[in-house]
């Protein structure tokens, strides 16, 4: 046994805790929450600061790692989607090295679980070893073209069929975006995805063109299909946002986790609310400053009690995979978010977004959630020099 104590301990679920010991078995259950007197200070690993539970990711392209710096900031979403496809081919032993090197900052960093796109299946190997629990969400597009959505289906269930998830992971499949997948490859996806319990993964809302598309029939979208020989001849704007595009075309019993939601209004949260009780919203800030220099208003969701998650996006488009440092990045841009606040879409809403709340987001007996130690002052502020060591 191991028993954990330091100034403040953040469950989560429940109150901030002080003087308090966690006593923790070899495999890092928490068997113990007790108070510090029921202890001999001797046997207690004393720590200065805040313990935390592991922080979960749910959104990332590991697989994209190897494109650390490749892509120019600053482009807006559609030159940044071009280069990624024009850049992403490299040499096999360097995309794999880079995925190892992904995963290893991931754990460093205090992270615990990822919810991880895969179009291929170049971070399978390293899935399977790692001691970060994976939801892999096998992504389809068939860029609005009903005729290629069986083929397409077909292509990317080869990729799905060979990760094997053993007894930690899980894996779904999914659509990629409302301006990349038609109807009849929502379909299909909707079909596949018929049982309770999964979890749908689509980008959402990222780009003012995704929108307008929607909303017109017309915007940078067409263009931009246009230059790669995609006719845009049998698209119906439906004259709403992009999310209603995808609300109308997902399984509501099945929890969905909208990411990005740059764009994302209060009426847009609401008319998901009404469509489903199991809505997740997946915030990726660096991401977003990153590709489009904007950030979600998230007062926004707030206000809706949107249950909020973090990702980090993939390293083609952020400077690092680290959720700590997603979440300084938020609150120096929006500091009126409190810390608790901002924890909980850390670490518990995304561990119930990705289905692995029983083990993980909170500090409860039980659990074995990995313990994470922030070197906070007492006003709980995050700030540049705040770091994050894992303890467990």
């Amino acid at each position: 046994m191991k028993k954990i104590s330091a100034d403040w301990i953040f469950t989560v679920s429940g109150e901030v805790l002080q003087n308090t010991v966690l006593t923790i078995d070899k495999k890092g259950k928490i068997i113990v929450i007790d108070a510090v007197e029921n202890h001999d200070s001797a046997t207690i690993e004393f720590h200065k600061g805040a313990i935390v539970p592991g922080f979960i990711n749910t959104h990332c392209h590991l697989e994209l790692s190897h494109m650390k710096g490749l892509v120019d900031t600053g482009t807006s979403l559609i030159p940044f989607i071009t280069a990624v496809v024009q850049k992403r081919n490299l040499p096999k032993e360097i995309i794999l090295e880079a995925i190892e090197k992904g995963d290893k900052e991931m754990y460093d960093g205090g992270i615990v679980a990822v919810g991880d796109i895969s179009n291929v299946t170049d971070t399978f190997a390293t899935k399977a070893k790692s001691t970060i629990r994976y939801y892999t969400f096998v992504e389809m597009f068939d860029f609005l073209q009903d005729q290629n959505a069986q083929a397409t289906f077909d292509q990317y269930k080869a990729v799905f069929d060979q990760l094997e998830t053993g007894k930690k992971d899980k894996k779904t499949m999914v659509p990629h975006a409302p301006y990349s997948v038609s109807k009849s490859l929502f379909s299909k996806l909707k079909e596949a995805n018929a049982k309770n319990g999964v979890t749908i993964s689509i980008h959402n809302q990222e780009t003012p063109p995704e929108n307008e598309l929607f909303l017109t029939g017309k915007s940078a979208f067409t263009d931009f299909y246009s230059k790669f020989g995609i006719s845009m001849e049998g698209f119906q704007h439906n004259k709403k946002t992009a999310i209603h595009y995808a609300l109308k075309n997902m399984n509501a019993r099945n929890r969905s986790l909208f990411v990005h939601n740059t764009l994302t209004t209060e009426a847009d949260i609401a008319a998901a609310n009404r469509w489903s009780k199991n809505i997740f919203w997946a915030t990726c800030a660096n991401a977003n400053l990153y590709i489009e220099n904007k950030l979600p208003d998230y007062q926004r969701f707030i206000n809706s009690n949107a249950k909020m998650t973090i990702g980090t996006d993939s390293l083609t488009s952020n400077w690092q995979l680290s959720i700590i440092e997603e979440m300084k990045t938020i609150v120096r841009f929006q500091s009126y978010i409190d810390f608790q606040t901002l924890l909980r879409w850390a670490t518990l809403n995304g561990a119930e977004a990705l289905g692995f709340e029983k083990d993980l987001g909170s500090i409860e007996v039980g659990k074995t959630p990995g313990l994470n130690l922030l070197n906070l002052d007492a006003d709980w502020k995050l700030n540049a020099n705040t770091k994050v060591k894992r303890l467990l």
